[in-house]
């Protein structure tokens, strides 16, 4: 088994050349190396975050699971945090705060990495608000373009800045730094900016879960903004059939955007488009950070 020295310490790596992603081919050891060649746009996003991963040990057509606990055999110098789980129970969670870190979390196939909204130090005290559009059947991420525009509208309107990403799979996410503030508050004003949303394009937005009422129609997701919810990182991988990312765009390129496969990005893409871009979302970490109107 093959051992890295990163920064100072050892990370074993194995099964290197187990193909993840069977439809491109794609193998651990290139998740492996995708996530190191990124590392430094996505750690700032992880940094303090308790992460939750989704694992696909034997790759993504194959069975996967939500992983919330520290697994076991985890190495002494990965960084753990005490979170709160449902009522007062508490638990450790895993927080990727250097580049060891992350190699050793990809080498356990943990494609994707998801985190909330607030940092370990202050659980709860949300510092970013989003929300995940969610195309229904019959629409797709250029219908989530058009609700994003009005989101984006309507968040500067309250002096917030609204920056997008990919979600990877089929539909947008939009983010906004904030002045930190209590999660409930934050999930309350998301909300009724999803409804908002709703009755100024009736006929495309919806704020509800239903799925009776999807079709046709781009669900406004705010429940992410809950303490105990989590939102695809930016950068992650996807578990889908081929290794996308969850990746920042600008405002240019959606608008840009003629087809859904225009706003499709692969891990092969990304170092080039940070080269060209930098991080796009680094305006989430420039203070002052507005706050909203909450309840």
């Amino acid at each position: 088994m093959p051992i890295a020295d990163i920064e100072g310490h050892r990370v074993a790596l194995s099964n290197l050349d187990k193909v993840l992603y069977p439809a491109s081919g794609f193998t651990k050891g290139e998740c492996v190396h995708y996530y190191a060649s990124v590392a430094d746009a996505v750690l700032p996003h992880l940094h303090g975050r308790p992460v939750s991963f989704l694992r696909c040990p034997d790759g993504v057509d194959a069975e996967k699971f939500f992983a919330k606990h520290v697994p076991p055999g985890t190495p002494d110098w990965v960084t753990r945090c005490e979170v709160t789980r449902s009522g007062d129970r508490t638990g450790e969670q895993i927080l990727l705060q250097d580049l060891a870190s992350l190699v050793w979390a990809a080498n356990l196939a943990a494609l994707e990495l998801h985190t909330p909204q607030w940092r370990a130090e202050a659980e709860r005290q949300a510092d970013r608000i989003v929300f995940d559009l969610d195309p229904g059947e019959g629409t797709g991420i250029l219908e989530c373009r058009e609700v994003a525009v009005w989101l984006r509208d309507r968040l500067a309107a309250d002096g917030l800045t609204a920056l997008p990403k990919t979600s990877g799979a089929k539909g947008l996410h939009l983010l906004a730094g904030l002045r930190p503030a209590d999660s409930s508050e934050v999930s309350a004003y998301a909300k009724q900016l999803a409804r908002e949303a709703e009755a100024a394009l009736p006929d495309l937005a919806l704020h509800r879960m239903t799925r009776s009422l999807r079709a046709g129609k781009v669900f406004v997701d705010h429940s992410q903004n809950s303490w105990a919810k989590t939102t695809a990182t930016p950068y992650t991988l996807r578990a889908r059939s081929a290794p996308t990312v969850s990746a920042p765009v600008t405002w240019g390129e959606l608008e840009a955007a003629e087809t859904a496969d225009d706003l499709v990005f692969l891990a092969g893409d990304m170092p080039e488009r940070l080269r060209r871009h930098g991080d796009l979302l680094a305006p989430l970490f420039d203070p002052p950070r507005a706050q909203p109107p909450l309840p």
